[in-house]
């Protein structure tokens, strides 16, 4: 990709004195607040501070990589170099280009690499955002458009089918009562029937926007115990739920009945999927996974914890076709399923500043809950 770049004639200091690591450390120490990987560079482009970001990323530590040639932490440092020169005679304020950063024996980190100079002093800040963290970035927020466009979606349809349902119901019961043959009843019957059944649907798809939200101190693993107990008394045989608890993860602020029924939804889902291998095998698996997550970012905000429930089955996986799909509303892979559950748990956890991330492959899908933690 071709670098672009703006022109400024005064960001470059060329007779600014250098700094020393010690000094540059104290100047530049907020970086290490911020998720994106940060070196800061002399005028020789030596390293003079790099962020705990990026001593992650390249797996090196900070007195590592000061002092280092940033160069060589790029498979292809021409460009890095290019621009390094053209910040010493202040010929642009910022130059922008895609690269990959060496990892050692990992491979390469496809980033996209923002250069440009520091108004005091004359350093030159290196910001480098992960291709793969700016994909994520881009996927939550269409998760949350798709959250809003849903809600209004959902909100302006269920009231225009509520009035006329309640119409056709009372029309059916009126009908029923002058019949002159009992058999005819049945036909009567059947509408009542699937008016009651829309009628409900309506109901669970206006249930998230009825109820307020109840806020008190949560438990994430009374939640998880309460949910386990739930769904082992409807599989009672071939399913296995296994903890894999991290018990130092603090109460937080939430609802948590709702945080229950975000969590049974999921683990539900994970059940059903898992049928033909519990009637089959009896080696069904569903692992409840609690973890503290540090320093991430999600919902285009920075956390400093978060709680990070992963809901891990062996069941087949969610199907290719409706996988970019499967958190709208009656959407669904299984014969039967009302397509609700998905999305009223995303509705659910995103009241708690949250969102739900699924990875799947056949053999082991993986639903991550992503709360803010205090």
């Amino acid at each position: 990709m071709a670098p672009n770049a703006s022109r400024s004639p005064s960001l470059a200091h060329p007779s600014a004195p250098p700094q020393s690591p010690d000094h540059a450390t104290q100047n530049y120490q907020a970086l290490d607040l911020v998720s994106t990987l940060v070196a800061v560079l002399g005028e020789d482009g030596a390293v003079i501070f790099a962020n705990a970001a990026l001593e992650t990323a390249l797996g090196q530590s900070r007195r590592t990589l000061e002092g280092a040639d940033v160069g060589s932490f790029f498979t292809d440092a021409s460009i890095l170099r290019n621009g390094l020169s053209g910040a010493r005679g202040a010929d642009f304020a910022a130059l922008r280009f895609e690269s990959s950063l060496r990892r050692g024996s990992q491979d390469p980190l496809p980033v996209h690499v923002h250069l440009s100079c520091v108004e005091q002093g004359g350093d030159v800040l290196v910001e480098c955002w992960p291709l793969e963290a700016q994909a994520r970035q881009d996927r939550e927020e269409r998760l949350r458009e798709q959250a809003l466009a849903n809600k209004e979606l959902i909100r302006n349809l269920a009231h225009e089918i509520k009035n006329p349902l309640g119409g056709i119901r009372g029309a059916a019961q009126l009908l029923e009562m002058d019949l002159p043959s009992p058999d005819l009843q049945e036909y009567t019957q059947v509408i009542i029937h699937e008016a009651d059944r829309l009628q409900s649907l309506v109901d669970r798809l206006l249930a998230p926007h009825r109820h307020p939200h109840q806020v008190g101190d949560v438990n994430i693993h009374e939640v998880c115990e309460r949910v386990r107990s739930l769904v082992l008394v409807e599989f009672p045989r071939g399913l296995s739920i296994k903890r894999d608890y991290d018990i130092s993860i603090p109460e937080f602020r939430g609802d948590r009945e709702q945080l229950i029924q975000a969590l049974l939804n999921i683990v539900q889902n994970a059940a059903q999927a898992l049928t033909e291998r519990i009637i089959l095998g009896g080696d069904a698996e569903i692992i409840l996974r609690t973890r503290v997550a540090r320093q991430v970012t999600f919902g285009r905000q920075r956390y400093r914890l978060a709680l990070d429930l992963h809901v891990i089955d062996n069941g087949p996986g969610v199907p290719e076709a409706i996988k970019e799909r499967i958190f709208y509303p009656l959407v669904t892979g299984r014969d039967g399923g009302s397509g609700l559950g998905l999305t009223l748990a995303q509705t659910f956890v995103q009241r708690h500043h949250g969102l739900i991330e699924c990875d799947s492959v056949p053999g082991r899908t993986d639903f991550r809950i992503l709360i803010p933690l205090p």
